[in-house]
C-alpha cells in the first residue's frame, strides 16, 4: 500500500540524493552517456533547485510498505495546485507506485481544481504518465522562443512541457 509522509528534516539530503537519481536515470536512458541536459554536476537537476521547492511547498516520502519508494512536493493556493516533483526509484518503475501516489496527493487535496506542472521535453515516460494516466492535458510547450514566463531562472536552451489537469473546460474539449 502507498501512502505519503511529510519529508522529516533530516531526511532532506536522502531525499535530493534520491530525487536526481531517479531523473538522472530517465536521462541517461534517453540519451545515454552523452547527455548534455544536465544543470550541475552531472545531474539533470540541481541540489539547489530540489531544496528551493522543498522550502516553498509541502514535500512528501513516497513509501510502500514502509519503505521509501520516492517523493513529490508540491505546493496548493486554494483552488490551485503545483506539482513541483514526483519520482519513483528506478529499481520499482512500471509497478503505478507514482499513479499511486498522485491519486493519494488528489485525495489529500479535494479543493484543488485546477493541478500544475512542468517536465522536461526529452522525459517521454513523465509525459506518459502525466498525459495518459493522471489526466493531465499538455497547454504549452516552453524552448528558447518561449520561455517560461514564471520560472526566469530556466535555461533558456532547455524546452519544457507545461501540463494541467482539473480543469473544467480541458475536460470538456
Amino acid at each position: 500500500m502507498i501512502t505519503l509522509e511529510p519529508l522529516k528534516a533530516g531526511d532532506q539530503e536522502q531525499f535530493v540524493k534520491d530525487n536526481q537519481e531517479a531523473f538522472n536515470y530517465g536521462a541517461l536512458e534517453e540519451f545515454g552517456r552523452r547527455d548534455d541536459h544536465f544543470e550541475e554536476d552531472e545531474q539533470i537537476i540541481s541540489r539547489d533547485t530540489i531544496i528551493k521547492s522543498i522550502e516553498g511547498g509541502d514535500a512528501y516520502r513516497i513509501m510502500l510498505d514502509g519503505e521509501s519508494v520516492g517523493g513529490l512536493i508540491i505546493r496548493v493556493k486554494g483552488r490551485k495546485g503545483d506539482l513541483d516533483i514526483l519520482f519513483v526509484s528506478p529499481k520499482v518503475h512500471s509497478k503505478g507506485i507514482g499513479y499511486q501516489a498522485w491519486c493519494e496527493v488528489e485525495r489529500m487535496h479535494p479543493e484543488v481544481e485546477v493541478w500544475e506542472t512542468v517536465t522536461p521535453y526529452f522525459e517521454k515516460r513523465n509525459i506518459h504518465f502525466y498525459v495518459n494516466r493522471c489526466g493531465f492535458h499538455i497547454v504549452e510547450f516552453y524552448n528558447s522562443h518561449h520561455p517560461d514566463p514564471n520560472d526566469p531562472d530556466a535555461e533558456l536552451g532547455e524546452p519544457m512541457i507545461s501540463s494541467r489537469t482539473g480543469c473544467s473546460d480541458l475536460r470538456r474539449g
